[in-house]
């Protein structure tokens, strides 16, 4: 159950949070400035690549490590393939995962290393077969962490992940965290720019920043749920199974993570799929057990010692405003003729990289909001 009235009450919200996972989604856009910062001192602003890699391979642990992945492939596209090394091992804790290449990586392809934690022995043997191999390697992890002696110790580059803005919360090393990500996707962006794969220069990451600041404010705990696009997602999401449907560039890969960080952040089951597949791939879901009108056979069974009943809600993410060819009609067609509710987001004009910024932000908002205003937290 969700505790709406926790939404609307700032200090109550505040005790709430002992993970302090408002701050971290509030300081999201400072923590770009702080990245993008150390990637410049870093020298990757001033690095003048030969040509292309053929191939980006990125590791490291957990939600935030596969988010920066996912999100590197969308915005990459056709420039290059983008391959996830998932980690194998018999727990996930940091000493017991491990990475391996892929068999056809070699001297022209390149290694992307992004992780909050910096202790795992795995990513300092998977930098060292690298560089037996010929890989580039390029990290993102703490400043000071075994890892980052192992990548320099391998001629790579080190860029050292930027650190919560007002000291360190309990959140700082959560894969799910709302600052981890960008905290170690900005450094490989400016990278990636650098060699030609996507548009990310200073100015792009500095509107980033701006964007993630303005929908801060607009979703931050001070605001009322009425005018408050994160608040109200989180209150029409209470006691669903959100089936978040995606559409364009950004949005899949938005629309992926959210799902991760409801699991991890606020204990909910959600599926994610992009449209148009996620029309059949999901439309046995609004007409079976979880629609909204199941089980009507029973409207009179006290259910007062039963947990209440999940339903399918449909949430629909697009990265640009509506134009050209759209699946959102008949998925609202859809979604509709079941009985189902929708919720809608969709960002304000600007760049692919400013329009995920912002479904990034609200949606890891309402993630947090879920978590602290449900009644496992409140």
């Amino acid at each position: 159950m969700l505790d709406e009235s926790l939404l609307d009450a700032p200090d109550a919200l505040a005790r709430a949070d002992r993970r302090d996972l408002l701050r971290g989604a509030a300081e999201a856009g400072a923590r770009v400035r702080t990245a993008a910062r150390h990637a410049t001192e870093a020298g990757i602003t001033e690095l003048k690549p030969e040509g292309r890699p053929r191939a980006v391979l990125v590791a490291g642990p957990g939600t935030a490590a596969t988010g920066v992945a996912d999100l590197i492939a969308a915005l990459a596209g056709a420039s290059a393939p983008v391959t996830r090394i998932p980690p194998t091992g018999v727990a996930p804790a940091p000493g017991a995962l491990r990475w391996t290449l892929p068999g056809w990586a070699g001297s022209v392809d390149l290694l992307l290393i992004a992780t909050a934690d910096g202790s795992e022995p795995g990513l300092a043997l998977l930098a060292e077969q690298a560089y037996r191999r010929g890989c580039t390697v390029v990290a993102v992890a703490p400043l000071r962490s075994p890892l980052r002696e192992a990548v320099h110790g391998v001629h790579g580059l080190v860029v050292p992940m930027a650190s919560a803005p007002h000291g360190e919360y309990d959140a700082e090393t959560s894969a799910a965290g709302p600052g981890t990500l960008w905290a170690l996707l900005t450094p490989l962006l400016a990278l990636l720019d650098r060699v030609g794969l996507v548009t990310a220069p200073a100015d792009t990451l500095q509107s980033v920043a701006d964007r993630l600041d303005r929908t801060a404010e607009r979703c931050g705990p001070a605001i009322a749920t009425y005018s408050n696009p994160a608040k109200t997602l989180a209150a029409e999401l209470a006691d669903t199974l959100p089936l978040i449907w995606t559409e364009g560039e950004a949005a899949g890969p938005v629309g992926r993570r959210f799902a991760a960080v409801l699991a991890e952040l606020a204990g909910r089951p959600a599926l994610a799929a992009a449209l148009p597949e996620a029309l059949p791939a999901h439309g046995g879901l609004l007409a079976g057990a979880f629609a909204a009108g199941a089980d009507p056979d029973d409207f009179f069974r006290d259910r007062v010692e039963e947990p209440e009943t999940l339903h399918a809600r449909v949430v629909l993410l697009r990265d640009r405003p509506t134009g050209g060819l759209s699946a959102a009609p008949a998925a609202r067609e859809l979604a509709l003729g079941h009985d189902t509710a929708i919720s809608e987001l969709e960002p304000e004009e600007g760049g692919i990289l400013e329009s995920l910024a912002e479904l990034l932000a609200v949606t890891d908002f309402a993630a947090v909001y879920l978590s602290l205003a449900s009644s496992a937290d409140a």
